[in-house]
């Protein structure tokens, strides 16, 4: 694998034909050969933090790393506004996590491929375009530009609707004022942005402000031809996709014999492997019976053979399997972390319908329905001397609850009247001995010797408060309206509850909490949640 770092390259000779290297187009290289005769080139790269990053964003990773060795200073912008804007594709609670699982994500492909993190500035949007300043020049620009620039300018960018949002007319005037607000002299992104990109060399100049260069990459097709999309998942391999998955979607992409249009597997062999793998031949490792193992010391050959029929499309898939996978695992590596685990949880929780969390995907505890609980009143079961049928506020505009517990021998009944307790909620209402049961009080409890002590929450706390792990309160997602007792989502939740050595209540080591403080036991450590 190749280490990008700067190398000896001077003069526009010398580093013009690297920044240039695999672009499509340039607008503005008689400015750019200017530039690089009295110094180097500033640039900036800015993503919208939307979908998860995919295998395609290693095609704008080697840009950056030739620009980096071509001395550039680069910039990468997190776009967390731009993607607000963007017909809401990012919820605004979930912008921060998504900017931060996107710095990460990036960081981690940089280094899998060898660029040294020290070279770069990382940027967030909204961090200078909440300023004065740039609100000003926000309000000057679209005193200026019509609908029907705004619409054209975002036309291959923003999601094209009959009515569109204001937002959306907004997203092209920002990221041409990012350009001035980022104090660079060339703007890099994919071909499909030149719409703004040209917007931004009319109207910047308008402001009083310098046209800037624009450098595009090629579109890389997607797994099933056509653009690469975080939001269709067949077409994107994703950053931390196992090698099993991996292989899944590289079987169904398309790759027909011959045919090099539209063609992702072929267009990811030119714009990356032999981009970062470029000090090592690219091996096709194919049965004797099939003509042995090959090898290719450039793109060129390689694309002759497929279109000549010579290079079968399964043997081109394993072998592009195998350098994707050394690609993807450093990075799947790095996010093994279980703060990055979490991290990437919380910013793409799995969602189905009406916005409520999938109930046939994701094992998240944001399916949890756990909310304050007050018990107001305790009897003994009829039929049962080891349950109690108690009587508990969760607030619920019909009034208490019936839910039946197996504290009868356990903790006097005394004792538990009155009190503010931790209740699941959306349970399936089950009969216990004749009786319905609607939730669950949590408690954590040991076997031996047998020990039971209901979750305690802040004192100033009131009925129907929200009960939820760290991290995992998302506004926009609703819990499970009732877990599925086939999908067992309780029991799989359930079994990474437990107690903290300091008796707080946690999941997966995450404290669980309210908005008032920590939820935890009196006594009981390092103990199972039931």
């Amino acid at each position: 694998m190749s280490n990008y770092t700067n190398g000896d390259t001077t003069g526009v000779e010398g580093k013009a034909p690297l920044i240039k290297r695999n672009l499509q187009e340039i607008i503005g290289e008689d400015r750019m050969n200017e530039i690089l005769k009295d110094r180097d080139l500033k640039i900036y790269w800015g993503t919208a933090t939307t979908g998860k990053p995919h295998v395609a964003y290693f095609v704008p990773m080697t840009k950056i790393a030739d620009f980096l060795k071509a001395g550039c200073e680069v910039t990468i912008l997190f776009a967390d506004l731009h993607a607000y804007l963007d017909n809401m594709k990012a919820p605004w609670e979930l912008l921060e996590l998504r900017t931060q699982y996107y710095e990460q994500a990036i960081k981690a492909m940089l280094q899998s491929i060898g660029v040294p993190l020290e070279k770069l500035k990382f940027v967030k949007g909204s961090d200078y375009q909440f300023t004065k300043e740039f609100t000003k020049d926000v309000y000057r620009l679209m005193s200026m530009v019509t609908e029907h620039d705004a619409k054209k300018a975002g036309a291959e960018v923003v999601k094209q609707v009959d009515h569109p949002l204001i937002s959306s007319l907004l997203y092209p005037g920002l990221q041409a004022l990012d350009e001035e607000y980022l104090k660079v002299d060339a703007q890099f992104g994919g071909v499909d942005q030149r719409k703004i990109f040209t917007f931004a060399e009319k109207y910047l100049p308008q402001l009083g402000y310098t046209k800037r260069i624009h450098l595009m990459n090629p579109m890389v097709p997607g797994l099933t031809g056509g653009k690469m999309s975080a939001s269709e998942e067949d077409s994107k391999i994703d950053l931390l996709d196992t090698q099993a998955t991996v292989k899944k979607k590289l079987k169904k992409a398309f790759c027909e014999p011959g045919n090099k249009e539209e063609n992702g597997v072929l267009a990811f062999v030119h714009h990356v492997i032999f981009s970062v793998f470029k000090d090592e031949d690219f091996v096709v490792e194919r049965n004797p019976n099939n003509g042995g193992n090959v090898s290719y010391k450039d793109y060129e050959s390689l694309e002759k053979d497929f279109t000549e029929l010579k290079l079968h499309p399964g043997d081109l898939k394993i072998a592009v399997e195998k350098y994707l996978n050394r690609l993807l695992e450093p990075i799947r590596k790095t996010f093994e972390d279980p703060k990055l685990k979490k991290l990437a949880a919380t910013a793409y929780p799995v969602l189905g319908k009406r916005g409520k969390v999938n109930t046939d995907d994701e094992i998240s505890p944001v399916r949890l329905d756990l909310r304050v609980g007050k018990i107001t009143d305790v009897q003994m079961h009829p039929d049962a001397d080891s349950l109690y049928v108690s009587q508990v506020d969760v607030g619920d505009e019909a009034g208490p609850r019936t839910i039946i517990s197996g504290l009868a021998k356990l903790i006097p009944a005394d004792d538990l009247i009155g009190r503010l307790v931790v209740v699941l909620c959306n349970l399936k209402p089950a009969k216990m001995r004749g009786i319905e049961s609607r939730g669950m009080i949590l408690c954590a409890s040991v076997e031996e010797p047998r020990q039971v002590e209901p979750l305690q929450v802040p004192l100033d706390s009131n009925p129907g408060d929200k009960v939820y792990v760290e991290g995992y309160d998302i506004p926009s997602i609703q819990p499970d309206e009732q877990l599925n007792p086939k999908k067992k989502i309780w029991e799989k939740l359930q079994a990474d509850l437990k107690t903290s050595p300091d008796c707080i209540a946690e999941w997966q080591n995450n404290p669980v909490v309210t908005r008032r403080g920590k939820v935890v036991c009196k006594s009981l450590k390092r103990a199972p949640i039931k």
